[in-house]
């Protein structure tokens, strides 16, 4: 039953795209679609920018590219591919564009993957005013913003660092959870890992490819505390199990930034059924300190779950061959080999 409200499923997505108010230069692939978000994909060229921006509410986004001095020189990503430095802003076109219908919205977020190896990616739009929100009625082209952190990263067309979830009307959230950190693992065991610097590149298409050795340094604590140095990138992992029902959605959001000088948890998006396997599983924590280093303790909270309703059931659940997290304790992102 299709409710009034909430996040389109997997075969309400599938209609859009069917309908066209979801656009692509080429078919959708295999897995493209998900429980209750849609795999952005990369296009064919990218753009290193001077800085960020926002064209605001009376520009393209290609006017934005015309005008001197925005963006430093085009980068084809075609043949074998470019790598994207770390602390360079980069914007990609998507293959993706969208003719939303009157009360359709959507939200992007990173995947998983991406969030792993520190990537950070923002959804841009034409005459946005805001990142990652696309607002009811958008027609255009969609663009991604993306700058690596730690690691520089191989991309090609098609590579998908970012997802986008579609909400009819606007749902209320159900519930919210606090999350807390797990600092007390089982002995002899990391409570997580803290990215080295100067590692070398991660190819996005190198699935257990690269040997966690040479990118991560394993992070033991003492009496239940680690230090975070500022601007380090950690990978933590929650105390409590998390789980996701059928016919719920959920999202990571930063806490109040009163009970810390970190954020956590770059990648937000948990689909139906994430979690519901025998035994749970846990929510893998992207962790960087700001400004100053930070005593982190087990049990403090570190993020919020924002769940909300879905507009209807979706025709398959997360869990299933395509999904690399479900069961997870602490774990790296797919493309390492631990």
């Amino acid at each position: 039953m299709v409710q009034e409200t909430g996040v389109l499923p997997d075969h309400e997505i599938e209609a859009l795209v069917a309908d066209g108010a979801i656009r692509s230069e080429l078919p959708l692939e295999t897995g493209q679609v998900q429980p209750a978000s849609l795999d952005l994909r990369l296009a064919e060229d990218a753009y290193r920018l001077r800085a960020s921006f926002l064209p605001g509410k009376d520009r393209t986004v290609a006017d934005m590219l015309q005008e001197p001095g925005v963006h430093m020189h085009r980068i084809d990503l075609t043949d074998k591919g470019a790598v994207l430095e770390t602390g360079c802003v980069y914007l990609v076109p998507l293959q993706e564009s969208l003719r939303l219908p009157a009360g359709i919205s959507a939200r992007a977020n990173p995947k998983s993957s991406t969030g792993r190896i520190d990537v950070f990616t923002r959804l841009v739009t034409n005459r946005g005013r805001a990142f990652d929100d696309v607002p009811t009625g958008y027609s255009g082209p969609l663009y991604l913003e993306v700058s690596p952190r730690t690691f520089p990263i191989m991309v090609r067309p098609g590579d998908r660092l970012a997802q986008v979830r579609f909400k009819r009307k606007r749902p209320e959230a159900l519930k919210e959870r606090v999350v807390s950190i797990n600092l007390e693992p089982p002995a002899g065991q990391p409570a997580g890992y803290r990215a080295k610097q100067h590692s070398g590149v991660v190819d996005l298409r190198g699935i257990g490819a690269h040997e966690a050795g040479q990118f991560w340094e394993p992070v033991f604590p003492r009496h239940g505390r680690i230090v975070l140095n500022p601007e380090d990138f950690y990978i933590l992992v929650s105390r409590e199990t998390v789980k996701v029902a059928a016919l719920e959605a959920a999202e990571m959001a930063p806490i109040a930034p009163e009970l810390g000088e970190f954020r956590a948890h770059y990648a937000g998006f948990f689909d139906p059924g994430f979690g519901t396997n025998k035994g749970g599983s846990r929510a893998v924590l992207e962790v960087r300190s700001r400004d100053v280093p930070f005593i982190l303790e087990h049990g403090q909270p570190v993020a919020k779950l924002i769940y909300e309703p879905m507009a209807a059931k979706p025709s398959g659940l997360y869990g299933g061959s395509g999904s690399n997290y479900q069961g997870q304790g602490l774990k790296l992102s797919k493309h390492f080999a631990v």
